[in-house]
């Protein structure tokens, strides 16, 4: 697909939630939506509400963890446009909860570059790449409530490229 083309479809909410709805079902459910995403940064949202809350009344940490994946992944996967197949897949999630999130998060990645060179990399050794990539969800206030770093292995499906 075009990287233009899946911007787009991205940056469109019905077909965003369309894709969340048969791809990542609890996404869906608890109503991650991407607010805008580019080459450079991507912002998922993560209301709150029933579907995303914890008995405590804060909102559960394993959404925030989902909300910050789809930030980072979503940057991701707009660096896959156009090229070879490439495997990616979480390796390791890091999280810092510091403030009650009892409202709306923005998570927002913008290591955009640094993922599009890692995956780089892997398309021309065919070797394995990892990145560490962080995640900041955001109050309304823009207090921050949580960091997340994300560890991402990217591998050429096919080999090296050379």
């Amino acid at each position: 697909m075009k990287l233009s083309v899946f911007l787009r479809l991205v940056n469109t909410s019905w077909k965003m939630r369309l894709f969340l709805f048969q791809k990542l079902p609890s996404a869906w459910f608890m109503g991650i939506g991407v607010r805008h995403c580019d080459t450079e940064q991507a912002t998922v949202s993560l209301p709150y509400g029933w579907r995303s809350q914890n008995p405590f009344r804060s909102t559960y940490f394993a959404a925030q963890c989902a909300a910050a994946e789809l930030s980072t992944g979503i940057l991701a996967l707009a660096h896959l446009q156009d090229k070879q197949p490439v495997s990616m897949l979480v390796t390791h999630i890091e999280a810092e909860f510091l403030k009650k999130a009892d409202q709306t998060l923005l998570f927002t990645c913008t290591e955009g570059a640094e993922l599009a060179k890692a995956i780089e990399l892997a398309l021309e050794s065919g070797e394995a790449q990892v990145y560490r990539a962080a995640s900041v969800g955001r109050l309304p206030d823009e207090t921050v409530a949580v960091k997340v770093w994300i560890t991402w292995s990217f591998k050429s499906r096919n080999g090296s490229r050379k």
